[in-house]
């Protein structure tokens, strides 16, 4: 079955019901293109925890799960296969000699560059034909729109 274009859908209807709509179907079409390989072998999970453990270094699944605003156990569950693949490693805790913190190996630093570079590659061709001032409001609206839904989500795991 395929997706009805965003033609197809009613014009009329409220700004946040088109919203809600387009979102859909950004995931399915992000879906496609992940599946496919064009946004790389890594699953959305597994990107965004080596992406953290890239930009912020060396992490404990407590600080991990608060990161990404989910579970510990979802962290534990979703690092164990980028242990078992050599992306991820165990150190040591230098505050507590006795825990333990997840770091990006560098097989694991490589494979995630390699998907960096495939993404940023695939914005590009995406974004082409799109003024420069265009895509920058795009990636602003769409930052701006992940920090609310960032903060509703905190604020209803608080409730």
């Amino acid at each position: 079955m395929t997706t009805p274009s965003p033609q197809a859908t009613d014009r009329t209807d409220p700004v946040h019901t088109q919203l809600q709509y387009q979102l859909a179907v950004l995931a399915r079409r992000m879906e496609q293109v992940r599946s496919s390989g064009g946004l790389g072998a890594l699953d959305r999970a597994a990107y965004l925890l080596l992406d953290r453990l890239e930009r912020h270094g060396p992490a404990n699944v407590k600080a991990l799960a608060d990161a990404l605003g989910v579970d510990s156990s979802t962290v534990t569950r979703q690092v164990a296969p980028l242990v078992a693949a050599g992306l991820v490693g165990r150190v040591q805790d230098p505050a507590d000699r006795r825990a333990v913190r997840l770091a990006l190996t560098p097989l694991g630093a490589g494979r995630l560059a390699e998907v960096l570079a495939g993404r940023a590659e695939l914005a590009r061709r995406l974004l082409a034909d799109w003024p420069p001032e265009e895509q920058r409001a795009f990636c602003a609206l769409l930052a701006r729109f992940n920090h609310s839904m960032e903060s509703y989500t905190a604020g209803r795991q608080g409730a």
